[in-house]
């Protein structure tokens, strides 16, 4: 009995040292942590002081995880709602904008689209905060939804959004006093109403307009923070038909009847079309094309089969640079600067045709009437030496055929001949016939040949004096 009691008291002392043991070594792994910290705190502080590189900045207590920025910033305690100073006066918000691209004008859609981060300034006292070093805060799109942000949008936009690769390119800085500046980097296409009446010599101006959508100038003023300074472009910026010349930037309000005054910020780009392009594409074509036409003047007039192809061929050329010029632009209700100089070449390549039509109709009754005349003239076979008077008369209008053969001539002068007795001139000379045998079908190519070329010299040099 004695010795099941002694084995009991024995197993109790051997529990009680183990607990003894264990809580000693808990004690002392504590201490130890608290020390190692201890040193940690002291290693940083002496390395601050000695000028370490790793800490030459000064340590902003706001900046550590003391507390949530949440707390800090006291968002639970205010209605973000509202904007700040609610039923005061207007609060004013500045605006700069940095232009990172332009990248497309699209006269067909009349519209530009535009890449740029949009800035905004703004003191609201509720976030301020308490700060040794006077240092800002920045985060990301996760605390903007909480607390109130200019409500910006885009006058005449017709697409537009913030980029999100890989998050939102969206940024709000907040100072102890609380300023705020809100960043966006954002893409925007919007109308640009042009006016092509000078295309392609035209020079145009686009605009992007930025609007508070529910506060009116009462509640809201918008303005740029630093003037016409406010707005930065990238001087890569570039267009390839485009020539950019200026930014600028002005202020004015806008009248909605229902809603009533706002503050509207515009940029204003100005841009001069390239010209080069459009020589080499659209006018050096039309111009080889008329001048192309002008081929015909020199080829003989009974040479149908060579001059109506060259005639249609430049016509049908022609259509196909009007046409294609056209299916690239808007189909807008006035003439366009391009549209004059492709239609006044048209037309000069047309009456090239007509002329040639013209000389071989003419060409044409005027044989019909020499060979109905010559049925009714006496026989001329008995005049040997004719009068040398009448035969320079007769001569002066000979026609060279493409064989050297002066048939033509010769029957007119046979006809002059017979024509010297009064009598029968009387006949014939009130006939058409007999005024249609004058008609000089060779000099209708010989003027062509200097009228349509001065012509069309002088219509170029009016052409680019009013345009250029």
């Amino acid at each position: 009995m004695w010795r099941d009691a002694l084995l009991l008291t024995c197993i109790w002392l051997v529990g009680v040292a183990g607990r003894s043991t264990r809580n000693g070594g808990h004690t002392l792994e504590t201490y130890r942590q608290t020390r190692s910290r201890r040193q940690s705190v002291k290693l940083e502080l002496e390395n601050h002081k000695s000028g370490s590189p790793i800490l030459r900045r000064s340590l902003d207590l706001t900046k550590t995880s003391v507390m949530k920025s949440e707390q800090l910033l006291r968002i639970d305690d205010h209605d973000f709602t509202m904007r700040p100073g609610f039923g005061g006066p207007a609060i004013p918000v500045g605006v700069d904008v940095q232009v990172e691209s332009l990248d497309t004008i699209s006269e067909v859609d009349m519209d530009f689209t535009m890449t740029l981060y949009l800035r905004h300034y703004w003191q609201d006292e509720r976030l301020s905060f308490p700060s040794t070093t006077n240092q800002s805060m920045t985060f990301d799109s996760r605390l903007v939804k909480k607390i109130w942000v200019p409500d910006m949008f885009f006058v005449h936009s017709k697409r537009s959004f913030i980029h999100d690769t890989t998050t939102d390119n969206v940024m709000l800085r907040v100072f102890p006093d609380g300023n705020v500046l809100y960043s966006l980097r954002i893409t925007v296409t919007s109308m640009c109403n042009m006016d092509l009446s000078r295309f392609p010599l035209d020079t145009q101006t686009c605009s992007l307009e930025i609007e508070s959508y529910a506060y009116t100038d009462d509640d809201l003023m918008l303005y740029w923070k630093k003037g016409n300074e406010s707005l930065k472009t990238d001087d890569r910026i570039s267009l390839s038909q485009f020539l950019i010349q200026k930014f600028h930037t002005t202020t004015k309000l806008a009248f909605y009847s229902s809603t009533g005054w706002y503050n509207r910020l515009y940029i204003h780009f100005t841009l001069r079309r390239h010209i080069f392009f459009f020589l080499l594409q659209t006018y050096f074509p039309a111009t080889l094309m008329v001048m192309l036409s002008w081929v015909s003047f020199w080829i003989d007039r009974r040479a149908v089969p060579a001059r109506v192809p060259l005639g249609i061929t430049t016509v049908l050329t022609m259509s196909t640079i009007i046409t294609g010029v056209n299916a690239s632009m808007p189909r807008v209700s006035y003439i366009k600067a391009v549209d004059v100089y492709l239609w006044v070449s048209f037309v000069f390549v047309f009456l090239s045709v007509i002329e040639y039509a013209a000389v071989n109709y003419l060409t044409t009754v005027q044989e019909r009437k020499e060979r109905k005349l010559r049925d009714r003239l006496p026989c001329t076979c008995g005049i040997s030496h004719p009068d040398p008077v009448m035969l320079s008369a007769g001569y002066s209008d000979i026609d060279i055929d493409a064989t050297g053969n002066y048939g033509d001539g010769q029957e007119r002068t046979l006809a002059h001949l017979v024509l010297s007795d009064g009598q029968t001139r009387a006949q014939v000379k009130t006939s058409w016939g007999y005024m249609s045998m004058w008609i000089d079908t060779h000099a209708i190519d010989k003027y062509s040949r200097v009228i349509f070329p001065g012509a069309y010299a002088l219509f170029n040099v009016i052409y680019w004096s009013i345009y250029s």
